[in-house]
């Protein structure tokens, strides 16, 4: 399934919600350009919901990365949010859940900023 996303704002928070895979070629080229359209618009403020992501590929996870530190560079704030145990234990096993400020409840995420 390819990866699909819709954003929405509360508060000054931009919130990202992904549906699919994050995988190499298009799911991961659809993220980096969210994330840079996002910052683009002035938004600094992201979460990425992955709530409905069934799969992700070290391409993906490299996507992750890649648009956490762009964000940062551009003096924002990037979080997850809603990550399944699939992502989780991903993100345990490559060291990255410390890097990265995760949620599990979006009210939370967005009073984080």
């Amino acid at each position: 399934m390819p990866l699909k996303a819709a954003s929405r704002e509360i508060g000054g928070v931009t919130i990202i919600d992904l549906d699919g895979r994050i995988t190499l070629g298009d799911g991961s080229a659809l993220l980096r350009d969210l994330i840079r359209e996002n910052l683009s618009k002035g938004h600094t403020k992201l979460v990425l919901n992955l709530a409905a992501i069934s799969y992700l590929d070290s391409t993906g996870l490299g996507e992750l990365v890649s648009g956490y530190r762009f964000v940062k560079s551009a003096g924002g704030e990037l979080k997850l949010l809603n990550l399944n145990k699939k992502v989780s234990d991903l993100l345990q096993v490559t060291k990255l859940y410390t890097v990265f400020d995760i949620h599990n409840d979006e009210t939370q995420a967005i009073a984080s900023f």
